[in-house]
C-alpha cells in the first residue's frame, strides 16, 4: 500500500495496539498525534512512544490529557481526517468525537452488536453469544455505532477466556488489515447497528461474588460450572473463581486440552 493522504491520530494500548500501529507505518501512515494511556493503566505505551518517535514530546498526550482544554485546542488544529482507537481504556468525549473530519475508528474485540462494553471473551463463553471482532466508528454511546468490517471466531469447547482473548486479537488485527483499502479509498460501507439488539456489559459486572463465587455445598450442573469457570480462567489470578474452605479462599483456573487423534 501506498502512502496516503490521511491525517490521523493514533490512540491505544496493549499488543494490538503496537501490531495495528506497525501496520500503519509500513503502509506510510503516519500518526500526526499519539494518545496514550496513563503510566497505571499502560502496558504497552512505551513501545508505542518508540514507534511514534518521529512525534515531537508535545504530539504526545498521556492519559486523559486529550480530552483537556489545551488537548482538544491541539487535536482540532491538526485537521485530522481520523481518530483511530484500538483498546484506548478511556471514554471519547463528543467534544473529541466531532474533531477529525471523517470520525472516530475503534476497533473492538467483540462481534457487534454483542458483548458491547468490557471483558468480551468471558461474557461470550458465559451467554453462547457470537464473538469476533470489529471496526466501528464511535458515537456518543459504548460500542453503538456503525459497523464498518467484522470477522467472526470460532470458539472451541477448550477455548478459556485467555485463550479465546489471544484468538480475538488476532482476528482484530486482521479485520483491520482488511478493513484499511476502503477506509483509504472511502468506500466502505457503513452499517447501522440494531439499537435493541446484542449485548452490553460493565467492567463491574464479572467480578462479584455472585459470578466468582462457588458454593461447594450447592449441586449445580457440570456444563455450566465449566463454562463459568473457563469463562473466568485470564491472565490475571485474582479474577477466577473460587471458593471458600475455613474461612480462606481458594482460586480456580482450568485448562482443556483437546486429545489429540492417534
Amino acid at each position: 500500500m501506498s502512502q496516503t493522504n490521511l491525517r490521523i491520530a493514533f490512540a491505544g494500548d496493549r499488543d494490538i495496539a503496537v501490531w495495528v500501529l506497525e501496520f500503519l507505518l509500513q503502509a506510510g501512515v503516519y500518526p500526526e498525534i499519539l494518545l496514550v494511556s496513563a503510566p497505571e493503566r499502560a502496558s504497552h505505551a512505551d513501545q508505542l512512544r518508540e514507534l511514534c518517535s518521529f512525534l515531537p514530546p508535545e504530539r504526545i498526550l498521556v492519559g486523559k490529557a486529550f480530552r483537556s482544554e489545551p488537548g482538544i485546542e491541539l487535536l482540532s488544529s491538526l485537521q485530522l481526517d481520523y481518530v483511530i482507537g484500538i483498546h484506548f481504556p478511556y471514554i471519547i468525549p463528543e467534544s473529541v468525537l466531532a474533531i477529525p473530519k471523517i470520525g472516530v475508528l475503534n476497533l473492538h474485540p467483540a462481534y457487534l452488536p454483542y458483548n458491547r462494553g468490557w471483558h468480551t471473551p468471558s461474557w461470550a463463553i458465559l451467554e453462547g453469544t457470537p464473538v469476533g471482532a470489529t471496526l466501528h466508528f464511535m458515537d456518543a454511546g459504548v460500542d453503538t455505532g456503525d459497523i464498518v468490517h467484522q470477522k467472526k471466531v470460532p470458539v472451541s469447547p477448550g477455548d478459556t477466556a485467555h485463550t479465546l482473548y489471544r484468538k480475538l486479537k488476532n482476528c482484530e488485527l486482521v479485520t483491520f488489515q482488511e478493513a484499511w483499502p476502503s477506509i483509504v479509498s472511502g468506500g466502505y460501507v457503513r452499517q447501522r447497528q440494531q439499537g435493541s439488539a446484542g449485548t452490553e456489559h460493565k467492567r463491574s459486572e464479572l467480578f462479584t461474588s455472585e459470578v466468582q463465587e462457588i458454593d461447594l455445598d450447592q449441586v449445580v450442573e457440570a456444563g455450566e460450572l465449566l463454562r463459568r469457570l473457563r469463562a473466568l480462567t485470564t491472565s490475571q489470578i485474582e479474577e477466577a473463581a473460587y471458593f471458600v474452605e475455613n474461612g480462606r479462599r481458594f482460586r480456580v483456573q482450568v485448562t482443556v486440552v483437546e486429545d489429540k487423534d492417534e
